[in-house]
């Protein structure tokens, strides 16, 4: 269980960003991928002593809002902070219900192509395609983790010899099993319902992962079931809860960094960083995260 300690140090702006009061804009935009629908771009935060020829671990943010809505600026403070730690970030946007009409399946392609590209752009973006890490809350956790188990649903008019599979992933309230959400799966057919429901594809191979919930979350048990279906396979899957935080908790302080310094030292246990975070957890409060057995 993490306590609360010190106030924050060193690292004052990022930890502004992290409650939510300043953000540094992105170093790139670019166009991943074009739709019917209109172009999805990707805003990518590059660490300070970047360079071309780097091999650095890369994460890309989806962010929340029942593949109804939503905003790309969600995971901007987390992208933020982890490339002062020295990993290559970026946030995707994708095709949503309220601004281009469609549903869910949609949603996983464009996450899927998000990870392709950056795989695919590795060289020029100083990033080791071996070390990729997709995450992402709420709807875009159910993205995250469709991206690293879900079959198919890539995109027909991309190489499929480039996987659009991350390594790693940062799951915040994911939903992972579809079935039984029918307001937001309306108009799909059965079989396309389980094969975005990524709680049915759990294997051996499933990537490491950290999962956050808060105890109130109704959603909680898909983090459960997660953790569950982990173990059968002996895969390596983490879930902290926030006692009595309802879902999206972790969008705020002092949930944010508190749930921000584990995903660092998560990512510094599969050696996608090296060192304690930089980042202190706010003063003056008790908030905990424990780990579930």
């Amino acid at each position: 269980m993490i306590r609360i300690a010190a106030a924050v140090a060193a690292v004052v702006l990022v930890s502004a960003c992290l409650i939510g009061t300043a953000a540094a804009e992105a170093n790139r935009e670019v166009v991943y991928k074009k739709t019917p629908q209109g172009d999805l771009k990707m805003y990518i935060h590059l660490p300070s002593e970047w360079k071309t020829d780097d091999r650095r671990p890369a994460i890309v943010f989806f962010f929340g809002g029942g593949w109804q809505s939503g905003k790309v600026e969600q995971f901007e403070p987390q992208a933020t902070y982890l490339a002062t730690r020295g990993m290559v970030t970026a946030r995707a946007d994708y095709r949503v219900k309220s601004r281009h009409n469609v549903t869910p399946d949609a949603c996983v392609e464009d996450a899927k192509s998000a990870v392709r590209w950056i795989r695919q752009h590795a060289a020029e973006l100083g990033v080791d395609p071996n070390r990729i890490a997709a995450g992402g809350g709420s709807a875009g956790g159910h993205l995250a983790a469709c991206t690293a188990l879900a079959p198919g649903l890539d995109a027909k008019d991309e190489d499929a010899s480039i996987s659009s599979k991350p390594n790693a992933l940062l799951l915040y309230n994911p939903v992972v099993d579809l079935t039984g959400l029918g307001q937001h799966t309306a108009g799909l057919d059965a079989k396309v319902v389980e094969a975005i429901s990524p709680i049915r594809y759990v294997t051996k191979d499933t990537p490491p992962a950290i999962v956050f919930f808060g105890t109130a979350d109704r959603l909680l048990p898909h983090g459960q079931a997660l953790l569950a279906k982990a173990k059968e396979h002996g895969n390596r899957v983490e879930l902290y809860t926030a006692e009595g935080q309802p879902h999206g908790f972790f969008n705020r302080p002092p949930w944010q960094p508190l749930t921000t310094i584990l995903a660092d030292r998560f990512l510094a246990s599969i050696g996608y960083l090296k060192g304690e975070p930089t980042l202190e957890p706010p003063a003056d409060t008790k908030a905990a995260l424990k780990k579930e057995p």
